[in-house]
């Protein structure tokens, strides 16, 4: 599946903010590293949309508030809810309404070093809009190319991380390979290993 840069770095974008809802959260082993209520939201205030918003280098941010924070948070219960869409009928009428809300405006730009490419926000845009609309449309892309099913959560037990299967056949169960699946596969090892010694 060819996926266009701007895509793929949209896709990114949508899969890191998914994953920083605390449902997304996987538990750790320690009961002191997460709230007594469960995992720790990964947005939990202005400097860490600020963050989020650098690590993706998204331009044009200005000055956020706790409007921003809850305007973000309310784009990524609706991408969550993309993520979890039965078929892609449900997942396109999702992102319609997550796009038009953001007040689309494509633009051809070609800012910070990077070739051209297509806005789908507004200039002046918050946001939270920036995201519907740039990240909406990346899934759009992948709706169109008939390829909703690439839009899933880990299979991991204790895990449920969003995440965009770009394997060549649609093959991918984990988030990661090296962390979830790794562990999964030891795990399953050492079952075997002990039923056949015991």
């Amino acid at each position: 599946m060819l996926i266009p840069h701007d895509t793929r770095i949209a896709l990114d974008t949508v899969v890191d903010l998914v994953n920083t809802a605390p449902e997304s959260e996987p538990p750790g082993d320690d009961p002191g590293d997460r709230h007594a209520g469960g995992p720790e939201d990964g947005l939990p205030d202005i400097a860490a949309l600020y963050a989020f918003a650098e690590r993706h280098l998204i331009s044009g941010v200005g000055t956020l508030g706790e409007k921003d924070l809850g305007a973000v948070r309310d784009v990524r219960a609706r991408f969550a809810e993309v993520f979890a869409a039965p078929d892609a009928r449900v997942a396109a009428d999702l992102v319609n309404r997550l796009v038009a809300a953001a007040g689309t405006t494509p633009q051809l730009t070609d800012h910070d070093g990077y070739d051209w490419h297509v806005h789908y926000f507004a200039p002046d845009a918050s946001l939270a809009d920036h995201l519907a609309a740039d990240c909406g449309m990346a899934l759009a892309f992948i709706i169109v190319a008939g390829e909703q099913e690439r839009l899933r959560r880990c299979e991991a037990p204790d895990c449920g991380h969003a995440f965009v299967d770009l394997s060549r056949n649609r093959s991918r169960r984990y988030c990661s390979s090296r962390t979830c699946g790794n562990r999964l596969h030891v795990a399953a090892y050492r079952a075997r290993r002990k039923e056949a010694a015991g």
